[in-house]
This record gives structure tokens, sequence and C-alpha cells, in this order.
């Protein structure tokens, strides 16, 4: 059993479980400085989720079979048409019917008990075949229809996540069914559900947090797990906590662990729900605290050298996407754009949230706002799941892509996106007032609906592992396909603007032409 100490005095935090974004405050890291200081470098990190009692769980849902329509001039190949001549049928009855359609005989097929018969191109291959279908001769004949591999993921919960229809994963994943182990993609968050151990936790003092006094819990023993549907053998590599600083970067919040999901939940695994990239490996680097790293005195806090930090690590530590669903307002960071410059100077693309703030007066997001001077690294904005930027999802000439963060309020929670994490019930006792409120449980996990530019970027990152995956190696191919194969949502599809950027992106789009990687 590992032990976490306190550290020292400190009362600003954030408190999760909003429906909107929350705001981690900033801190002084001084030795003396003895709490968290008022400075403006806050890092808005933690999009919030629905509580079980806000509104219903989801339920496995009956689905119809799942079938697909390609684009007519796609269906089938033109110039020639199956045909099977019942048993009997003369060679020269056979070629009177050849004739018959204007086509010709080829040769024979091993393997085929049919034959293939030429015809002009700019015939109709349906119509030939229904020809030939009414002569007595002909047991059948049929168009050659182009097969296709078909892959719906059989997660019980699939039907759920809109958000992967809107951006064709399915056809996507028959192109790249969910990248490789090759390829790790480091989530800098809150930490994330990725291992089985109970730290001790030391609070005797009460806490004043946001206003509010907590009561001391003493020394406690506390639960995690990795999260289901997230976790295989080999999946987590290289994890380190900046905000502890230790090795282990369990997710006290739960916003990691969502985000994580979107990335590279498994998926076709008959469990829960499904994720982009599902073959990836992902590297958990905790750069965001969360109430109860607060409560708990963490010895570092979510400032810009922590993010700094940990993107340098990230790619030291062989990452070849990082996804950043992290923010601030207030004065530029050079610091953490440094680390950026850093990163994709050595082969790393990078994902950051384009911001939550556009209801609060639209400020810059400090660390999306250089994102359009830099290959390599995206702002991602947010729609809804009526494919309009989401009411919350901040807007200005950084925003280059736009993907799904979902819309409560066009659409309730069916509207928002769905991954595993935390039940929450069991981790935000400090929602239950003076007397409900007790030591956390991160051992227990539900089907959760989270909304923001967190969970649009998780989606742009996802994508990036499998264009790497094909051979886009370099950050800005990366960032290049996924503008050029965008869907323009723009007034009038008049190019990129500040709602959207260049538009959604478009995972099958950006695939195709690249090649089957199996």
């Amino acid at each position: 059993m590992s032990i976490r100490r306190r550290a020292r005095a400190h009362t600003a935090a954030l408190i999760g479980a909003a429906l909107w974004l929350a705001t981690v405050a900033a801190q002084d890291l001084l030795p003396d400085a003895g709490r968290r200081s008022a400075s403006p470098l806050a890092v808005s990190a933690i999009d919030g989720g629905l509580h079980r009692g806000t509104t219903p769980r989801p339920v496995l849902k009956a689905t119809d079979a799942h079938t697909r329509r390609m684009p007519t001039s796609a269906r089938y190949l033109r110039g020639s048409v199956i045909v099977k001549f019942r048993a009997g049928t003369t060679a020269a009855r056979r070629a009177d019917l050849v004739t018959l359609v204007a086509g010709r005989s080829t040769p024979s097929l091993p393997y085929a008990t049919f034959d293939l018969v030429a015809l002009d191109p700019a015939a109709d291959p349906e119509a030939v075949a229904a020809r030939l279908s009414a002569q007595p001769d002909v047991a059948y004949a049929q168009a050659r229809y182009r097969a296709r591999p078909l892959f719906r993921p059989n997660d019980p919960f699939y039907g759920l996540q809109w958000n992967f229809a809107s951006l064709e994963m399915e056809r996507a994943w028959d192109i790249n069914a969910g990248s490789s182990s090759s390829v790790t993609v480091a989530v800098l968050d809150s930490g994330m559900a990725y291992t089985n151990v109970s730290l001790q936790f030391v609070q005797f003092s009460p806490q004043t947090i946001e206003g509010v006094v907590y009561p001391a819990l003493g020394t406690v023993s506390i639960p995690f797990a990795a999260a289901p549907d997230l976790t295989s053998p080999g999946r987590f590599v290289s994890p380190h906590d900046f905000i502890w600083d230790d090795p282990q970067p369990v997710d006290l919040h739960g916003h990691g662990t969502h985000v994580a999901g979107t990335i590279g939940q498994l998926t076709n695994n008959a469990a829960s729900v499904a994720g982009i990239a599902f073959n990836v490996r992902l590297m958990p680097v905790k750069v965001i605290d969360g109430f109860w790293d607060e409560y708990f005195e963490s010895p570092f806090f979510g400032t810009d050298d922590i993010v700094a930090r940990g993107i340098r690590y990230a790619v030291d530590n062989g990452a070849k996407v990082i996804n950043l669903s992290i923010g601030r307002e207030g004065p530029p960071a050079p610091a953490v754009r440094e680390a950026v410059e850093y990163a994709v100077g050595r082969g790393a693309f990078l994902a950051v949230a384009g911001g939550n703030e556009f209801l609060d007066g639209n400020p810059v997001p400090r660390f999306a706002e250089f994102a359009a001077q830099i290959n390599g690294m995206v702002a991602v904005g947010a729609i809804g799941s009526d494919r309009q930027r989401a009411e919350y999802s901040s807007t200005g000439p950084y925003i280059e892509l736009v993907a799904p963060g979902g819309d409560f309020t066009r659409g309730g929670a069916n509207s928002m996106i769905l991954q595993q994490t935390y039940d929450f019930d069991f981790t935000d006792t400090f929602l239950n007032g003076a007397g409900g409120f007790r030591p956390p449980r991160f051992d227990i996990f539900g089907n959760i609906f989270y909304q923001g530019t967190s969970m649009s970027t998780a989606h742009v990152s996802g994508l990036a592992a499998l264009l790497y995956q094909q051979g886009i190696t370099k950050p800005s191919a990366i960032e290049a396909a996924m503008k050029r194969s965008a869907t323009d949502l723009g007034p009038q599809g008049r190019g990129r603007d500040d709602q959207y950027g260049h538009g959604l992106i478009n995972a099958r789009a950006a695939l195709r032409g690249l090649g089957i990687v199996r």
C-alpha cells in the first residue's frame, strides 16, 4: 500500500460534476507560499459529466441489423456480369444468349461455377442481368457487386455513440481497424484509471474549498481500479504523475479516463462502448488536479510549468500523439508553446481543446491560440449531434477543426459523448453535504455522458493515431490530411471560418486512398 502524504495548505480548487467546463485554479509552487495564489495562470481542463440522478443512465437497446448503402456508381463493376447457365444448355444456346445482350464470352475461371460475360462499358449491368435472368436457360445473372468489409462494433452501448457515425468511423475502421500497439497516445489530463491499487491519503485538518468547509477524514485507504473496458495486457506505458510527483497517475476525477476512452476504448469486445484507435498504447500523464487532489493537498497543481514538463515527458518517452484536453485563459503561455514546438519537432502530433467559454465572453484559450501557427498542432472546437457548433464552444482564428463534443441544450444527455469512467455516486461525495461527505471510491465504473471541447479533442487524437499507423507520420502531414478531408460546416461552404475552422473531421475521407493496414 502506497502513502500519499500531506503537502501544504491551500484553499482554491476544482469541483467537478458540472455540465460545463470547470476551472482548476492556479497555484504558487514556492515553498513559502503555503497556499494557492490568485495568479491568472489557471488551467481550464475538466469538462463535466451528468450525474446518475440528473438524467437516466444509458440502458441497453436492441438495434436493427446494420446495413450500409454505397453510392450507386460504386456498388458494382461495369463492363461485365455474372451468369450461371442451367445444366444441359448447349454451347450454341449460350452463345445466342451472350449475343442477345451484345456481350462476349470470356475464358472459364478456376473455382467458378458460373461465367463472366463481358459487356460494353456503357451498358447497365443490372439491366443486362435482369434481361438474362428472364431467359429459361439462365439459372441466375447478376451484376458484379463490390464486397466490402463491414465493421460494426458489437459493444452494447455503441448505438448511443452518435459521434462515431458523424465521422464515418465504420467505413474508416474498414480501412484501418483501430491502429496498432506500435502507436502510443499520451493523454495529458487528470490521470487515468489504469491500475488496481489502494492508496493511503492523510488529512487531519478541515479543508475550506470554494468557500465550503469539508471535515477532516483522517487517514483513509482509497481503492482504485483499472477501467475494465480500457485495460488489456501491455496497454499502458510510461505512466507519470506530475501533480503528486510519482509514477502513479491515478485519476481522482474521471475526466482523463473519459477522454482516454474516446481515443482508445477497447472495441468489438461485447462490452460497454467503443473507441476510435482501440489498439493503441496509452500513456497516462497527470498534469491536472481535481477536488480530491486539492483536499488531500497535492504538492503540485496544473500550472503552465507542469503542463510543459508533461508535454516534454510524453514525447521523450515515445508518444506519437499527445492529447491536451486542457487549456486556460489569462496572459500568453510561452512555456507551454515552447514545449509544444519541442514535441512537434520530435515527431509528435498534438490536439488541444479549443475552449468552452463562448457563453462567458469568448476569451482567448491560451493553449489553443498558437495552434494555427504550428504545423502539427490542431485546436479543436465542438459540435453537437445536429452538426452545429455546440453553444459553449469558443470561436476565433485559432480554431482549425471541429469534432463531436456534445450539446445538452440540443437533445439532452443522448446528444453528449458517452464513454466509460467512474460512477460519480461513489466519487463526488463532496456534493452530499457535510453529513454525506466520506472517502471516495475510484473502483466503480459506469457509462457516463460528458460534453465539452475536451471530448471533441479526443476524436482528433484518435484519428491522428489511425493516420500515423497508415504511414502519415509527420505531424504537419497529419494535420494537412485532416484539414484536406474535413467536411465544411460553415456558412454556404465558403471555407475556413472562426466557428468551425476547416470543418468537421471525416475519418473515412482522411484515410481513403492510403491503403489497408492489418
